[in-house]
């Protein structure tokens, strides 16, 4: 395998059904569980059903917005230098970073109690769009993690 050129990637996933999203489709993949595809399709397009029952206007620039409030710019990494670990600041790619988003997304949402997934899943999604919830807040902890431990930035490699 060359180590000279970039790799191209190569798209993954395939748009949604209904919206063409690659970021819906996404979602919609974290969402399943056990291979149950149209199982996550319904509770994710019954989230931004009751979204817009809720007044959203276009509940899937809501679902957007509530990614982008949600992927995480910072992370910190682990590394071992001379018998100490430190907790070392690095960047997030944009793959990455939309990947933890729609992660912690689904596990916030999976964590909230009662009703039915698709009802907490479009509560957590509208929470993250106005910039509140567990996953907003996840994402600052990750922030002031990252920006506590800036003094080990030089173990970057």
């Amino acid at each position: 395998m060359s180590r000279r050129a970039r790799v191209i990637k190569r798209p993954q996933v395939r748009p949604d059904a209904k919206y063409q999203s690659m970021v819906l489709a996404k979602l919609i993949n974290k969402v399943m569980l056990h291979g149950k595809k149209s199982t996550a399709e319904r509770i994710v397009y019954g989230a931004l059903d009751i979204m817009e029952q809720h007044g959203s206007k276009s509940p899937l620039t809501d679902t957007e917005l509530a990614i982008k409030n949600v992927t995480p710019q910072l992370k910190v990494k682990s590394r071992r230098v001379g018998g100490a670990t430190y907790q070392v600041p690095v960047e997030v790619s944009q793959t990455v970073g939309l990947s933890l988003a729609l992660r912690w997304l689904v596990e916030s949402a999976r964590a909230r109690s009662g009703k039915s997934m698709a009802e907490k899943l479009a509560a957590e999604l509208s929470d993250a769009s106005k910039g509140q919830g567990v996953t907003v807040k996840k994402r600052d902890d990750t922030h002031r993690m990252a920006e506590a431990n800036r003094a080990f930035a030089h173990y970057r490699w």
